[in-house]
């Protein structure tokens, strides 16, 4: 009789029964002396004696703006010690922070504060071409519930902190005393590909949970250094990030405002960081620096690679030239708080470059007949659903949309394909909505990608379904090459695959692209991708 694709994570170690703002008071009392926070750019630093302080300092502030439990409080701004603060000054308050991607325009801002119904909005000034102050005056009259905006680095900035100290401490005291760990503390809007994204909300005890075990999983100590150039909006920055630090009384390090590989590099060697985050193309571009070899990156030891499929190519590199031999491949998704399946520091090399590892303590995975909903056997595809404390609460303020994700047993229907084997480990495959049926063949992109990673003149490839009269659909493999000097031809593609890959998952079609289409946080939107391709293809073909 084949085995159930089911498996539910140890229970050990029990899960944390306490807010985030205790969790954090319970660092600073253990750690007080030890480093909390870095910033890189502006040289400052904090303990978490001070890092305390200045999150009870913008809690006070947060207060004295008669900010209520459950108001909602949005923060649009890049990577800054400022975030940080505010995300834990929330928390102790009882306020839900609102992330704010901030790459946002004026009619993604006005969507998201009116359908959260923020009250008060902490923002940035500006960053690059992103006129903060400017869009939010576009939408204040479009948005009722907005009350206030705070702008760091600015005198509403410097204000909020003043007018806390009139603050007794005492009220801070009596309003975490209200507070529960099941209690709403984050809503996270989810990337929309078709209309508007959604707020996924996550209580206390979703995301610190998460973030607490992540680091176990990782081996963290107080010792560590993590180095965080991922989006703090994003759930691989505030969660698996800040709370997996802060939680172990480790020392987070902001690298940058956003991404810059060479300023990454910098923070590791200059902070001597013992954990690097990132997304594939994230660590792609940092080892394809002209001076990458000069970087003394001898500190590190492990990190995580998330955020969209890891290429077993780019992994054993990092592994093997950027020091972090106990690298890990997460797997989540926002409504997950993030992470369901992790890879282990002892896992052997086919597991940590083949898979996306196993369950984490707490939760419970199955992989199910999509059609039917049953639960399909080892080595089975099917869609991979998730259980345990780490579900959302919900879409904030739409029930329909929440009842189409979470069944009726709680399971999170991930939307991703994929296979679990014997031992519990589990293999993305693809999205449901990503394969490709070619002539009546599932054909899942992530195994030819895998494969195309191999080739010795690609250095990044995505590949995609187009619309084909015979066949249904034909694949597409859309390749960024190592050296434009060194051209790939579709010839030579098809002859690298031939004998390789079946006959009916060889690409018919390559397109050479200097970049792919991506998000802020450096997942490809293969949707704008295969659109593209197939208008492409359209065009040459009229």
């Amino acid at each position: 009789m084949t085995t159930p694709s089911y498996e539910a994570g140890s229970t050990s170690v029990p899960l944390i029964d306490d807010t985030i703002g205790a969790d954090l008071a319970f660092t600073v009392e253990r750690f007080g002396d030890r480093d909390a926070l870095v910033d890189v750019p502006s040289g400052r630093r904090w303990t978490y004696a001070e890092f305390g302080r200045a999150v009870e300092e913008i809690a006070l502030g947060l207060l004295a703006k008669g900010v209520a439990k459950g108001d909602r409080v949005g923060i649009w701004a890049v990577n800054c010690p400022e975030w940080v603060m505010v995300q834990y000054a929330t928390a102790r308050v009882g306020a839900i922070m609102v992330n704010i991607n901030p790459a946002y325009r004026v009619h993604e801002l006005r969507y998201v504060l009116r359908q959260a119904g923020v009250g008060l909005l902490v923002a940035s000034v500006a960053h690059k071409s992103s006129d903060y102050r400017g869009m939010v005056e576009q939408v204040r009259a479009d948005c009722p519930a907005l009350r206030d905006v705070v702008h760091i680095d600015d005198p509403t900035w410097t204000a909020l902190i003043g007018d806390g100290e009139d603050v007794p401490r005492e009220r801070l005291a009596d309003r975490e005393a209200q507070l529960s760990c099941h209690d709403p503390v984050n809503i996270q809007y989810t990337s929309g590909t078709t209309g508007f994204a959604k707020g996924a909300t996550l209580s206390h005890h979703n995301i610190l949970n998460n973030g607490y075990f992540v680091g176990e999983t990782l081996g963290y100590t107080e010792a560590d250094r993590v180095c965080l150039p991922v989006p703090f909006y994003h759930c691989f920055g505030m969660v698996m990030g800040n709370l997996a630090v802060t939680s172990h009384g480790a020392c987070a390090v902001i690298p940058a405002p956003a991404f810059d590989p060479t300023a990454t590099l910098h923070a590791v060697e200059r902070e001597r960081c013992t954990s690097l985050y990132g997304v594939p193309t994230m660590f792609i571009a940092e080892l394809d620096l002209p001076d990458f070899a000069t970087y003394d990156l001898s500190s590190l030891r492990t990190g995580i690679m998330a955020g969209s499929p890891c290429p077993t190519e780019v992994m054993k590199r990092v592994m093997g030239e950027m020091h972090m031999s106990e690298v890990s491949i997460c797997y989540g998704m926002t409504e997950t708080s993030p992470v369901s399946t992790q890879t282990r520091r002892d896992d052997d090399i086919a597991r940590r470059t083949g898979t996306v590892g196993r369950v984490l303590p707490h939760i419970e995975v199955k992989v199910v007949d999509s059609g039917t909903g049953e639960t399909v056997g080892r080595g089975e595809p099917g869609e991979l659903c998730t259980r345990g404390y780490s579900v959302m609460l919900g879409y904030w303020d739409e029930p329909e949309r929440t009842a189409e994700a979470v069944d009726g047993e709680r399971w999170m229907h991930t939307g991703d394909l994929a296979v679990m084997d014997e031992d519990g480990y589990v293999r993305i495959v693809g999205r449901i909505k990503d394969m490709i049926i070619r002539g009546g063949e599932n054909v899942y992109p992530r195994e030819i990608e895998e494969f195309l990673y191999t080739h010795p003149k690609i250095s990044d490839v995505q590949v995609v379904g187009v619309p084909d009269e015979k066949y249904g659909e034909e694949i597409m493999a859309c390749v960024i090459l190592r050296d434009p000097a060194r051209p790939l031809g579709l010839d030579e593609l098809a002859r690298f695959c031939r004998g390789r890959l079946a006959h009916y998952k060889i690409p018919r079609y390559l397109r050479i692209l200097d970049a792919f289409p991506m998000t802020v946080s450096g997942k490809v939107r293969k949707v704008e991708l295969r659109e593209r391709a197939s208008e492409g293809l359209a065009a040459a073909e009229s």
